[in-house]
């Protein structure tokens, strides 16, 4: 089961710096559904083939997809972003932190964007509303855990405030062979 949101109508905001010619791009924020697996998987595909901002090595199967989704039980979930014509543009997680009940309340907050769409605001759009999703699910701390060079999405976290709280040297191997450092950082909610 896909898991429900804390609101019942899809969120309707233009985010800040989601400029086109014609103005203000709106999007919208809701929870996945099973029609939004393949988007997801594609999204998450395409992330894992050019490098850079997962740790995965090969790119997943929609079943493989599908599992991760259907993991997700409240308070936790996945989350996608559409356009105005409501293609899936980009999609997050609300994930758990560390299988121990002593962490719950703390998330691991995650997103990926359609490499078409990326530099439109959708990355900040997404952030925005987990963090709007986590506090209105109670979580108290999200947690991102990110490629020490990923520039974009640590411009990202500190623009919404959230502090550094570790970096481990040559952590991780994309799927382009590169070894990464990983960024920890952290948001009290």
């Amino acid at each position: 089961m896909l898991s429900p949101s804390v609101a019942d109508k899809p969120r309707q905001l233009p985010p800040a710096g989601a400029m086109l010619l014609s103005g203000v791009m709106p999007y919208t924020f809701r929870p996945a559904v099973e029609s939004d697996i393949q988007a997801i998987t594609d999204i998450y595909n395409a992330s894992v083939v050019v490098g850079g901002a997962t740790a995965d090595l090969t790119p997943r199967t929609l079943d493989q997809r599908r599992a991760w989704v259907e993991s997700h039980k409240p308070p936790y979930g996945v989350f996608v972003a559409e356009s105005e014509g409501g293609q899936v543009i980009g999609f997050g997680s609300l994930s758990v932190f560390y299988d121990r009940a002593g962490y719950d309340g703390v998330t691991d907050l995650a997103y990926y964007i359609a490499p078409a769409w990326q530099g439109r605001g959708v990355g900040t759009f997404m952030l925005d509303n987990l963090l709007r999703e986590a506090r209105a699910r109670h979580m108290r701390k999200a947690c991102g855990i990110i490629f020490a060079d990923n520039a974009g999405s640590i411009a990202l976290m500190r623009r919404f405030g959230f502090t550094q709280f570790g970096l481990m040297p040559a952590a991780a191997t994309d799927s382009t062979g590169t070894m990464r450092d990983m960024s920890y950082w952290y948001l009290d909610l």
